[in-house]
């Protein structure tokens, strides 16, 4: 893959310099779904697949981007003098939306660059292919231009350049588990105090399986920033009862102590979910340090229904991916993750039945939707990295 990268680099770009590779991968969220912005706990990891950049700094304030996923875009020209959020500068919105974030945390960046991008996470699947273009930009500007960061403080600005930039209110969650990824390992994370710690992920006799529904979508345009507001309102709500300062501190017994302060069905919903998904992704990794595959599987099923009845982010082409996979022998638990809406399900499934899964779940799938989904068997690796 570094090859090829490099290859088109040189043939897009040309020129003589210094030019370096880097990867940063995409992630998976196990479970603990609409969490993060909630003050809760979470429990992704980050993947094998991800995005390949190829870089060359400039002596002059241009910005040149180039992306092989989206080649019928070629070439897009930018500046560092006109680092401002623009729907005609199309994916660029992401990586310059993290230089414009490092300025803004007193970093700023002076020489221009050539960046090609490769991604072989799948457009649109609810594997944060943004948060990975935003982290491998915050670890090329620490490596290639001697920013004084950490992976964590690359995080951080990443959500920030997401918020303010590009205006999307996501949690911390995506661009965590991608800076902070470790081979072989989730990382349960309080998204209130990120303090976190690695839980081994061992599957003996089983594997982890993406299913893409191939139904695109955008989380600015959905109803995202949506659920955050009605989860905001509901917390206001239960705030003049209760001193907490998010969803994330309240148990399931209180909640259901406080849920008659909100005044709205919807919203208890909502806040509904936030609390017991909190709940739910703590029982889950203790599960799993008491190797119980079992019960880790069952509340990934939970975290589905969930989902899909109280926080309304499934939809058809999520359910059926979740529900079939139900009905396959050998599939220890299934859900959808990510944003929802679209995107992907993850599923934990025994190796004798992998085949099978994606015969029967795919079948059932084209049937009822009318178009294929595609299937992903992965690995959890390590975050960021300079390649050559």
């Amino acid at each position: 893959m570094q090859e090829k990268v490099l290859e088109k680099f040189q043939e897009v770009f040309g020129g003589e310099g210094e030019i370096r590779t880097y990867f940063a991968p995409g992630r998976v969220n196990m479970i603990g779904e609409h969490t993060d912005y909630n003050g809760g706990h979470v429990f992704p990891c980050a993947l094998t697949i991800g995005t390949y950049g190829v870089v060359r700094k400039r002596d002059d304030n241009k910005l040149r981007f180039y992306s092989m996923n989206f080649e019928q875009l070629g070439v897009i020209e930018s500046s560092l003098d006109e680092l401002k959020p623009d729907p005609a500068a199309d994916w660029t919105n992401y990586p310059k939306g993290v230089i414009w974030a490092f300025g803004e945390k007193g970093m700023k960046i002076t020489e221009g660059m050539d960046l090609l991008l490769f991604g072989n996470i799948p457009n649109g699947s609810g594997l944060s292919s943004s948060a990975s273009v935003e982290v491998l930009t915050g670890y090329i500007l620490k490596d290639m231009y001697g920013c004084d960061v950490t992976n964590q403080d690359i995080a951080l600005i990443g959500q920030f350049s997401e918020n303010k930039f590009n205006g999307v209110n996501c949690g911390i969650m995506d661009q965590f588990a991608i800076a902070m990824g470790k081979k072989g390992h989730a990382i349960f994370l309080d998204t209130a105090t990120l303090e976190y710690t690695y839980a081994p992920i061992e599957l003996k006799d089983a594997k982890i399986v993406i299913s893409c529904s191939n139904k695109k979508r955008g989380l600015g345009d959905s109803k995202y920033n949506e659920r955050r507001a009605e989860c905001e309102k509901a917390l206001e709500e239960i705030q003049q009862f209760a001193g907490v300062s998010s969803l994330g501190e309240l148990s399931e017994e209180e909640f259901d102590k406080f849920q008659s302060a909100i005044k709205d069905e919807d919203r208890v919903k909502r806040a509904k979910h936030a609390v017991y998904e909190n709940q739910r992704t703590i029982k889950a990794v203790d599960a799993l340090k008491n190797n119980d595959v079992e019960l880790f599987g069952k509340l990934m099923n939970e975290s589905h229904v969930s989902l899909r009845d109280d926080y309304e982010v499934t939809g058809i082409e999520l359910d059926t991916l979740a529900e079939e996979a139900w009905k396959v022998d050998g599939v220890i638990g299934s859900r959808m993750t990510g944003a929802g809406f679209g995107g992907c399900s993850v599923s934990i499934v025994k190796n004798d039945a992998v085949e099978r899964f994606i015969e029967q779940v795919g079948k059932a799938y084209e049937e009822k939707i009318g178009y294929a989904a595609d299937f992903y068997v992965v690995e959890i690796g390590d975050g960021p990295v300079r390649l050559a």
